[in-house]
């Protein structure tokens, strides 16, 4: 649905207007305990689009609260996950907006393990513990471009119940994107969310998550399927959905189809921005499929090395901070004369740098011959 700015009334009527088609929250029942997992990824002001928008939160919270749910609202940013950052982030985030309209912010911060033999990939995990007091999980997205994932939005959201400092370490297990995809997949599978939504009233392109630039698209999405959910999103930037690990992922494991299957309830044509910034990966190319016997795969092998992006600083912009340096899970990334050098033959591509530069210095760099064969 439309919604063209974030103004208190346009919020709720978007809110109201998307869930409409879904049933509304007819589901909420007076005394649940609902969980709203926002994009709070850093603490950055809402004009930036890093996160999700504080008056979309509140317009949702006060749904809930009127159907006498209580709401917590919460997420394991990118850094240490204790009370010192989570305050920092809520406050420059600008929640107390939400906690005015009744939600409360989290300050569990314990962390638990889970078991899950049925999962893909992720068979046992780090999880952020106050998902377990939830009767239910509304997940609210931003939308980005992502340097790892071409891009964040319903799917993605769910990597923030894994705690901060355990994310790189996650990236290093899983470098491979399809494998680190399939990984995102078994968390939503784990926590079923209830409910999608996604905040595309301002959206980033570009040098996504964190360091991208705001582009204004007036739209809210929402839907029960977060696979689907990302389909439309790509759709809505002129994404290829194969260059989107997550989507390729969800497609090998048979969990979506094609686009044209999904059931779409509004105009999403009128809000497509065809020149939208988009940072895509490839198409997933398979030779192996194409070609017999090992030849295949060595071909396979060969291409996707050299189609492959990679994070690639800029110096001039670089402050020499050195938190590339300490995120960064493979140690691939040193500081040589107040300037960040990265070591290419330790780089797993987790774009770990990229994301949280806090000048934006590390940028997404693709090979031309993959953006001549994505031109195509």
């Amino acid at each position: 649905m439309r919604c063209e700015d974030y103004s208190q009334d346009n919020c709720i009527k978007a809110i109201d207007a998307v869930l409409a088609p879904l049933g509304g929250l007819d589901w909420v029942k007076a005394g649940m305990r609902i969980v709203i997992k926002a994009n709070l990824v850093a603490a950055a002001k809402p004009e930036k689009a890093v996160t999700t928008h504080p008056t979309l939160l509140a317009a949702l919270t006060k749904r809930l609260v009127e159907r006498g749910a209580s709401v917590v609202i919460g997420d394991s940013p990118g850094n240490l996950y204790n009370a010192v950052i989570l305050n920092r982030v809520y406050s420059v985030c600008g929640l107390r907006e939400a906690e005015e309209a009744g939600a409360t912010l989290n300050h569990d911060f314990s962390q638990k393990t889970a078991d899950f033999p049925e999962a893909k990939v992720a068979k046992h995990f780090a999880y952020t513990a106050y998902l377990d007091e939830a009767d239910a999980i509304i997940s609210f997205c931003k939308l980005k471009s992502h340097g790892m994932m071409s891009l964040s939005a319903a799917t993605k959201n769910l990597f923030g119940a894994v705690p901060g400092t355990t994310k790189p370490e996650y990236h290093f297990r899983y470098p491979e994107p399809l494998d680190f995809a399939g990984m995102i997949i078994d968390l939503n599978r784990y926590f079923k969310p209830k409910l999608f939504l996604v905040d595309a009233v301002e959206a980033m392109e570009g040098n996504g998550p964190t360091a991208g630039t705001p582009v204004h698209m007036g739209a809210i999405l929402a839907g029960t399927d977060c696979h689907k959910l990302d389909m439309v999103c790509c759709k809505l930037i002129g994404l290829d959905p194969m260059s989107v690990p997550t989507l390729q992922a969800a497609k090998n494991y048979g969990y979506i189809g094609e686009y044209s299957e999904i059931k779409i309830l509004g105009d999403v044509e009128s809000l497509v921005k065809p020149d939208f910034e988009r940072i895509e990966r490839g198409r997933g190319l398979q030779f192996e499929n194409a070609m017999p016997g090992g030849l295949g795969k060595t071909f396979s092998s060969v291409a996707r090395l050299a189609l492959r992006s990679s994070p690639k600083l800029k110096k001039k912009e670089c402050i020499g901070c050195g938190l590339c340096a300490n995120v960064c899970p493979a140690k691939a990334i040193v500081m040589k004369k107040k300037k960040a050098r990265i070591c290419k033959k330790q780089c797993i591509r987790c774009f770990c740098c990229q994301e949280f530069c806090p000048k934006g210095a590390m940028k997404v760099h693709r090979p031309l011959v993959a953006r001549i064969l994505n031109r195509g």
